[in-house]
């Protein structure tokens, strides 16, 4: 699991650097984790996750912001 994390860690750099198109955060390893309610290879909420195909970019760089913060309290 520690590598799923490491790379969304990369992935999330890159994308808030993003000038154009925010990737999704999917890793497909979509599992959610119950005491926390967010999927252990992304990191997002399932309501975040519904939503992002409907998100703009500015929506979607705040879920990726989200991530970070998420991914700091993983270290």
């Amino acid at each position: 699991m520690k590598s799923v994390l490491k790379l969304l860690t990369v992935r999330a750099r890159q994308a808030l650097e993003a000038t154009d198109g925010m990737p999704s955060p999917c890793q497909s390893v979509c599992r959610m984790e119950p005491d926390t309610g967010l999927c252990e290879g992304c990191l997002r909420t399932l309501d975040e996750i519904t939503a992002w195909s409907r998100m703009d970019d500015a929506g979607k760089r705040e879920v990726w912001h989200e991530i970070t913060l998420r991914l700091a309290t993983r270290h």
